[in-house]
């Protein structure tokens, strides 16, 4: 798996630049049509919860079509909570690959993203593990569950903080 580490590398290093480019159709094409997309919520106990389905999310979107309406609802100013859409830099670390092999693997991140709007700046930092699979157009994201370890937001959260 070593061999793809500098691919994988460079397909996440996109996907974060696509962000702060705020190229959205293309950051789209980062994912699988049935990608799952899953910030959990920490819980009372200090422990992220671990079913989307009946516990509390930050953000999630059991398909690639959540992540679309979302994009289309800040591409069209129907998102009050991304008008106007705020500047960020996103820093990604510690990039390893789990698991897998050329065709499969879970790959864990450090990443902290900057953020400033409205004279104002913010970070948010954490880590996201990430189940990639390689088709024809190259390396694509079937599941990205994404880790938010600040303890406090002062803002809505949303998919270009991550």
């Amino acid at each position: 798996m070593s061999e793809h580490y500098d691919g994988i590398c460079q397909f996440l290093y996109r996907e974060a630049r696509l962000l702060d480019d705020r190229q959205w159709d293309e950051w789209l094409t980062c994912y699988h049509p049935k990608a799952v997309y899953w910030m959990p919520a920490w819980g009372d106990d200090d422990c992220l919860t671990s079913d989307p389905q009946t516990e509390m999310s930050l953000i999630y979107y059991p398909s690639r079509d959540g992540l679309e309406d979302r994009v289309y609802r800040i591409k069209t100013e129907r998102s009050a909570a991304s008008t106007p859409e705020p500047r960020t830099t996103h820093l990604l670390t510690n990039i390893e690959i789990l698991e897998g092999d050329s065709q499969r693997c879970t790959v864990r991140v450090n990443w902290c993203t900057h953020s400033h709007r409205y004279q104002q700046s913010d970070c948010y930092f954490g880590h996201s593990h990430y189940q990639l699979e390689h088709h024809d157009q190259g390396w694509q994201i079937m599941h990205k569950k994404i880790q938010l370890n600040n303890d406090y937001i002062n803002q809505v959260i949303d998919i270009y903080h991550l």
